[in-house]
């Protein structure tokens, strides 16, 4: 094992530091120019929603397969590490001033201060606004060249990790159409440069030798969105695929013990509640159906012991949760079953999940049974995540079975909590609107000291666990297939990262 170089997986300030990995036969390595190994053939499980925008769920892809890169990274030490931006300062509360490294865009034309400015802009005007700005407003100027300054309206104590955030890559001018697309089609400045895409079914990547950081072991990637579990991993047994990532965990143990990488996780999986309209608009209803669910009942029966019971929103893969837990007061009282009928009055409680994770379903299936026997009638809807994606945002759902990295977006919780459930949030799914919930998050968004951050993030935990708009399920552990043959592949507990200039076909 070995941390991969850039540590673009390491664990953040706010997280805990994991190591990455890579797999290897020998530990050999090639002199950089990839004459030893082939093209890298991975399967992803979540097809594009809008061809690879970053400003939608597709922006982890450009980050797995280093496409994009932002400002800043996430360094090994668990703080912001330079990207685009060499280095920086902060001014003020809030200003801070970024100097830039000398790059260039697939395309050709230079990183300067201007494109990184508009770039900024484009995200700041897109409709939805991406997650990661949800409680924040940034605003860029251009000082000369090769510095940029960024100014929030409100002190941002981790805007470096912002930065970092997949949604906030950085691409060339002609990414940015009028009618407001944007493609990452040869606009980014990562060591791959995508070269084709198809539709949601496959996208051709060849090496960029322009990369400021050096030429990537491997000519080129060739990805293919596989959506069903089964199908991923048995592309990888077969040998279609070098790299499957979501190896299901059905099929985990079907798999050559020395291609089954587990990797610790800091993924939740839930019961997201709408709060917004339909049955769960009653706080009592709400309350039954989380007395009603039981997530333990999951971790052996459909995650083959590949998960750990839910204490929380946060699990064991951020280790200070646990020590600053905060006991959850001011529940509404459980309807009885008999009321529950009474209340739903035979109206149909829609559950909604996806097929991208094949645990879902099953675990679908399980709730609806626990759902049930509280007295609630259960249909379930089950479609791929980006056929229901529109529904679920404007809360044509009752409840959803819901699988959510919460640390994604910017490696600090605050922007997970602030985009998820705070009144006014891009990703609110649960449709919460709530003063308590609103203001313990805004409270922690506004401190700068570490270990009281995270003491008000928990604070803020309990008050989203009071309005029952989400009951905790389990905390995933993720399953990767890789290929013998392949070495360099990143390990990473956000699934940000995947493949980078270091992995290789040998």
């Amino acid at each position: 094992m070995r941390t991969p170089s850039r540590g673009l997986f390491a664990a953040l300030a706010l997280t805990p530091l994991l190591a990455g990995c890579f797999v290897s036969d020998s530990g050999s390595a090639t002199d950089g120019e990839g004459a030893s190994g082939g093209r890298l053939r991975v399967a992803l499980a979540v097809p594009p929603v809008q061809a690879l925008s970053p400003y939608s769920n597709d922006a982890t892809v450009l980050s797995k397969l280093s496409v994009a890169e932002g400002l800043t990274a996430l360094g090994k030490d668990g703080a912001a590490a330079p990207a685009l931006a060499k280095s920086w300062t902060q001014k003020n509360a809030t200003t801070w001033a970024f100097e830039l490294r000398k790059a260039t865009f697939q395309d050709g034309t230079e990183v300067t201060a201007e494109t990184v400015v508009g770039a900024l802009d484009q995200a700041g005007k897109a409709e939805p606004k991406p997650r990661v700005l949800s409680d924040v407003t940034l605003t860029a100027k251009a000082e000369d060249a090769d510095t940029v300054t960024i100014t929030t309206k409100a002190a941002d104590p981790v805007l470096p990790l912002r930065l970092a955030s997949p949604a906030l890559g950085i691409l060339s001018p002609k990414a940015y159409a009028k009618d407001g697309t944007v493609s990452p089609v040869g606009t980014g400045t990562g060591p791959f440069e995508i070269t084709k895409l198809t539709g949601k079914s496959k996208a051709t990547l060849d090496r960029f030798d322009g990369y400021w950081g050096g030429k990537a072991k491997a000519p080129g990637v060739d990805v293919t969105w596989i959506a069903d579990g089964t199908a991923r991993a048995n592309a990888l047994r077969g040998g279609d695929v070098d790299i499957a990532e979501w190896i299901p965990t059905a099929q985990a143990k079907l798999l050559d013990e020395d291609t089954r990488h587990e990797v610790p996780s800091v993924r939740t999986d839930s019961l997201v509640l709408n709060t917004g309209s339909g049955l769960f608009t009653d706080a009592a209803l709400r309350a039954a159906a989380r007395e009603a669910v039981d997530g333990g009942a999951l971790v052996d029966s459909v995650f083959g012991g590949y998960a750990d019971p839910a204490q929380g929103l946060f699990g064991p893969a951020v280790p200070w949760a646990a020590d600053d837990r905060v006991e959850v007061t001011g529940r509404a009282q459980a309807a009885t079953t008999a009321q529950v009928e009474s209340k739903t009055k035979g109206r149909t409680l829609r559950l909604a999940t996806y097929t991208n994770r094949a645990e879902l379903p099953e675990a679908a299936t399980v709730l609806q049974q626990q759902l049930e026997k509280a007295g609630f009638t259960v249909k379930q809807d089950v479609r791929e995540y980006t056929q229901m994606e529109a529904d679920l945002l404007e809360g044509k759902y009752d409840a959803l079975v819901f699988s959510r990295v919460t640390l994604l977006d910017t490696g600090d919780a605050v922007a997970y909590l602030a985009s998820d459930y705070t009144g006014d949030g891009v990703y609110n799914i649960a449709g919460l609107k709530d003063s308590g919930v609103d203001q313990a998050i805004k409270s922690a968004a506004e401190e700068d000291d570490t270990e009281q951050r995270q003491q008000k993030i928990m604070r803020a935990e309990a008050e989203i666990l009071r309005t029952d708009a989400v009951v905790p399920l389990v905390h995933e552990k993720v399953v990767q297939g890789i290929a013998t043959g392949v070495e360099g592949v990143l390990l990473d507990p956000r699934e940000r990262s995947l493949v980078d200039v270091d992995t290789r076909v040998k």
